[in-house]
């Protein structure tokens, strides 16, 4: 017999969006050679790591060349030296308690966010905001928790929860019975953030209706007002129906180095096919002892560095570099009429496109005229059909050069 391949894989409709727009930006540029293209698509950082965490990084190195210092295999769930500093500054100054087994280091918020659902059934109903980071919705897919997609740009089976100009982009909440609800606040890839209140609503859903947030705080460190929640923790009961999706990829410059968290309380139970409570921690503990080798020692001393007063001084002068791009972004759209969200907390800004031009003509028409490459909203979901995405993760002088360019063309 031949061997047969999961016929999941078969039902993603096109190719990963970031994956499109560089085949796309590749055949503009063999065409046009001369051209400088300044790219504000990808949410990838330019900023080089911290100093502090560079040093730190090369010492661990260091001590891998010696006998005497030189680790092999370390926990998979990650060192405690790291997971203690991430518990005394991210959680404790806000009043979250959590144990050192709770939170599970690893090399991304994608891996995990993607990897996460492997410790749920299969007939689980899944919900995600429409737009919405991809990967939530492609790992279900290639899971068998989806059919094909519709007409409408809709996965069957899934629940979409549009987040639209008629409610400013914050999603309702679900009217049909859902089990795990994807969230990320600040979002990407409006930019938008829920307030304290607004969070409440979701994690009260979720006690009431037996439902888990998968909560992707990745862009916690760019909030800039004091009613956005940093963690979803923060929220009375939210121990008991989330898990929270940590980076520090935006926040410190990992984006090449790899290393993220994620948190896994005790309290929070799933249920077996006879309905007892199983908690979840144990289940996560298990898939990654099994399936994932841990993050390097080097790479975890490096992010302890970010803890340091050093790094964290150092830290917050790339993020506010990167808010003031987001700024500039903000007020030089603003000024030529276009609509927009997001860049206040968060690096991400969210355009309506003039004239009823769809995601991809605005794509092709800021790289074709302005040599600016964004993200075409569509790339997220149906209800990303009409917008555009720009990053303020680029260089002050390429921001303003972009926006330059963009202000001269008429629309």
């Amino acid at each position: 017999m031949a061997v047969k391949i999961n016929e999941n894989y078969l039902l993603l409709k096109s190719s990963y969006i970031f994956a499109e727009i560089a085949h796309r930006v590749d055949k503009y540029q063999n065409e046009h050679p001369d051209a400088d293209v300044i790219r504000m698509g990808i949410g990838d950082v330019t900023r080089p790591l911290p100093k502090a965490v560079v040093k730190e990084f090369k010492n661990a190195v260091d001590e891998m060349g010696q006998a005497d210092t030189f680790r092999g295999y370390g926990p998979e769930q990650g060192y405690d030296f790291l997971i203690e500093e991430i518990i005394k500054n991210d959680y404790a100054p806000r009043g979250i308690q959590l144990d050192n087994d709770e939170v599970f280091i690893s090399d991304g918020a994608k891996c995990d966010t993607g990897n996460i659902q492997e410790i749920f059934g299969l007939d689980n109903v899944i919900a995600v905001t429409d737009p919405v980071y991809p990967v939530y919705v492609e790992t279900n897919i290639m899971a068998g928790r989806g059919g094909p997609m519709g007409e409408d740009g809709k996965y069957q089976g899934l629940i979409y929860l549009p987040c639209t100009e008629e409610n400013d982009l914050v999603p309702a909440l679900p009217e049909e019975d859902v089990d795990l609800i994807y969230l990320c606040f600040p979002n990407n890839p409006t930019g938008t953030a829920l307030t304290k209140e607004q969070l409440a609503k979701w994690v009260n859903y979720a006690r009431e209706n037996d439902a888990i947030i998968l909560f992707d705080a990745a862009y916690e460190a760019y909030i800039r007002e004091d009613n956005i929640p940093h963690s979803i923790y923060e929220i009375e009961g939210a121990k008991e129906v989330a898990i929270e999706f940590r980076s520090f990829s935006k926040n410190a410059g990992f984006t090449g180095t790899r290393c993220a968290y994620t948190v896994v309380p005790k309290e929070l139970m799933g249920y077996d096919g006879e309905g007892n409570p199983q908690a979840l921690n144990p289940l996560w503990n298990r898939r990654q002892t099994t399936k994932f080798n841990g993050v390097s020692y080097p790479i975890q001393v490096a992010a302890k560095a970010v803890y340091s007063p050093e790094g964290q001084k150092e830290i917050k002068e790339s993020i506010d570099y990167y808010m003031q791009n987001a700024e500039i972004i903000r007020e030089s759209l603003t000024n030529i009429g276009l609509k927009i969200y997001g860049g206040v907390n968060s690096p991400y800004i969210w355009v309506k496109t003039p004239n009823g031009m769809d995601s991809w003509e605005f794509f092709d028409t800021l790289l074709d005229k302005a040599h600016v490459v964004g993200t075409p909203g569509v790339g997220f979901g149906p209800s990303g059909e009409g917008y555009f995405r720009l990053t303020a993760f680029n260089t002050l002088e390429n921001t303003k050069e972009a926006m330059s360019r963009i202000s001269k063309l008429s629309f």
